[in-house]
C-alpha cells in the first residue's frame, strides 16, 4: 500500500482545480470556433442556392444563351457564376456553337498568404486571395476583351483552433468567389456593344 502525504494531495487538488477548467474553456473554445465556421460555411452554401443579385440590372440580350468557357468547371467562382446566371434567366449551354454569347475564364486563382508574424515567428494575420480574368464576345466580336480581378479578406491566426481556420479560409474563399461574379456581372450589365481592335 502506498501512503500519500496529505500536503501533496492537497497540492494535486489545487493544480487540477486550476488546470481543469483552462484546458476545458480551450476545448470548449476550439469547439465553438469549429461550430461556428460550419454554420458560416452552410449560411454561405445555402445562400449560394437561388443566387440573387439586390439591385441586378439588365444583361446584354446576346448572353440570354452563354456558354461558359473555363479549364476548370470545379471552382467556386464557377460554381457560383453559373447559378447567377441562371437565376438572371440566362440559359447557360453545354456547346458553344448553341451560345449567343461565350464568357471565358482565363483565369480562377485562390489561396492565401501570411500577413504577419508574432514576437515567436508564428503566423498572426493570413489573407484569403481570389483572382480572377475573363472576357466576353458574342458572333466573333469581343464584348469584353480580357480583364482581371482580385478579391482579398484577412483574418487572425489562431493556432490552437487549426480546424476552425480551415473551415473560416473555406468560407472567406466562397465569399470572395461570390463577390467576383457580381463585379463581372455588372461589368456585363455596363457593355454597349463590340470593341473595336486595335490596329
Amino acid at each position: 500500500m502506498i501512503f500519500v502525504k496529505p500536503s501533496r494531495i492537497k497540492q494535486v487538488m489545487v493544480r487540477n482545480a486550476v488546470a481543469i477548467p483552462i484546458m476545458m474553456s480551450a476545448l470548449h473554445r476550439q469547439r465553438f470556433h469549429v461550430a461556428l465556421g460550419f454554420v458560416l460555411l452552410s449560411a454561405v452554401n445555402l445562400g449560394g442556392c437561388g443566387f440573387h443579385l439586390e439591385g441586378a440590372g439588365t444583361l446584354p440580350a446576346a448572353t440570354t444563351t452563354t456558354y461558359l468557357d473555363a479549364a476548370n468547371p470545379h471552382t467556386e467562382f464557377y460554381s457560383s457564376l453559373r447559378e447567377a446566371l441562371t437565376a438572371r434567366g440566362t440559359r447557360v449551354m453545354e456547346s458553344r456553337q448553341d451560345a449567343g454569347a461565350v464568357l471565358s475564364i482565363l483565369e480562377d486563382i485562390s489561396g492565401q498568404r501570411m500577413l504577419s508574424v508574432s514576437a515567436r515567428n508564428i503566423p498572426r494575420e493570413y489573407e484569403v486571395f481570389y483572382s480572377i480574368t475573363f472576357s466576353l464576345e458574342s458572333e466573333g466580336e469581343k464584348l469584353i476583351p480580357a480583364e482581371s480581378l482580385v478579391a482579398t479578406r484577412s483574418y487572425t491566426y489562431d493556432e490552437t483552433l487549426v480546424l476552425g481556420k480551415s473551415a473560416e479560409e473555406a468560407v472567406l474563399r466562397q465569399s470572395l468567389a461570390q463577390d467576383l461574379v457580381r463585379r463581372v456581372l455588372r461589368r456585363i450589365e455596363a457593355d454597349r456593344g463590340p470593341v473595336a481592335a486595335v490596329q
